[in-house]
């Protein structure tokens, strides 16, 4: 059983700071593409990203933790993801500055979804072996195009358990945000069963915390361990590498988010998504 994980303002404000350097340096690797359309801008301790038409990347990530940003900031971020035709879509924990949310909602903003954030200390995690016929490693080099392959196939068809997504991306634009996000420094791992690829994750160290990223199984393989040896393997990692906490964002009521809870993760807090469409 694993100690019960509270979630403080301060441990949240490390996790966002985690993922903000995450979404920054996946947007920076798509900035090497196309540097004129392409941007990262802070504001008020988080970032405003966006990488192409329709990526996940696209997006405000880590505001509440740094100040509120002023209304100026806010006229430039506005004006940047207009002119290239986007929406501005903020997401924002819960745990943020209160006063963050008064003034998006004010200028215009407005709630689609929710993310919740869950997390697990690494302090008492021990190497598990996978379930028989289940194999995980991390990849080598030469395996990338396979780890590509299983993770966009997976999310493909994503499961249908929990609240359906308020967003739908195209395979071309999954694969370049994967191959980004390995560029951003995320380690790459595949699982397979029986010797054949059936499932892929990734994970970032930021500053002690490990995020788990990219996790996805081929619809034929699921219902198999494929994710539990997935997680598993990936915690080993991250305690062995010093980190003492592992985060994974899920949709809310989803298959993932079960997996995790199941494995011991707990559920420190949930991330609103706030969009504000251009006039």
């Amino acid at each position: 059983m694993t100690e019960p994980l509270f979630c403080s303002v301060e441990l949240a404000a490390r996790i966002e700071r985690a993922e903000e350097q995450f979404i920054a340096a996946g947007t920076e690797a798509a900035i090497q593409r196309d540097p004129g359309r392409a941007f990262v801008s802070p504001i008020a301790g988080g970032f405003a990203c966006f990488a192409e038409d329709g990526a996940p990347f696209n997006k405000v990530v880590g505001l509440g933790f740094g100040g509120v940003p002023d209304e100026t900031a806010l006229d430039e971020i506005e004006s940047a993801y207009a002119a290239r035709g986007s929406a501005v879509q903020v997401e924002l924990a819960h745990m943020a500055d209160p006063e963050v949310g008064v003034l998006l909602t004010g200028r215009g903003y407005r709630l689609v979804a929710f993310e919740n954030v869950l997390g697990m200390q690494l302090s008492s995690v021990r190497a598990t072996p996978p379930p028989d016929g289940i194999d995980v490693r991390q990849c080598g080099e030469d395996e990338l195009e396979a780890w590509l392959d299983v993770v966009v196939t997976g999310f493909a068809y994503p499961d249908d358990q929990g609240t359906p997504t308020h967003e739908d991306f195209p395979r071309e634009i999954v694969e370049r945000a994967e191959r980004d996000l390995v560029a951003a420094g995320a380690r790459t791992y595949l699982a397979r069963r029986d010797g054949v690829v059936a499932g892929g994750g990734g994970m970032r160290i930021t500053d002690g915390v490990a995020q788990l990223v990219g996790a996805a199984t081929v619809p034929e393989h699921r219902r198999r361990g494929v994710q539990t040896a997935l997680l598993a393997t990936r915690l080993a990692d991250a305690a062995a590498a010093g980190c003492d906490i592992a985060v994974v964002t899920t949709a809310p009521g989803s298959k993932s988010q079960q997996n995790v809870q199941r494995q011991g993760f707990h559920f420190p807090y949930t991330r609103a998504v706030l969009v504000k469409v251009p006039e």
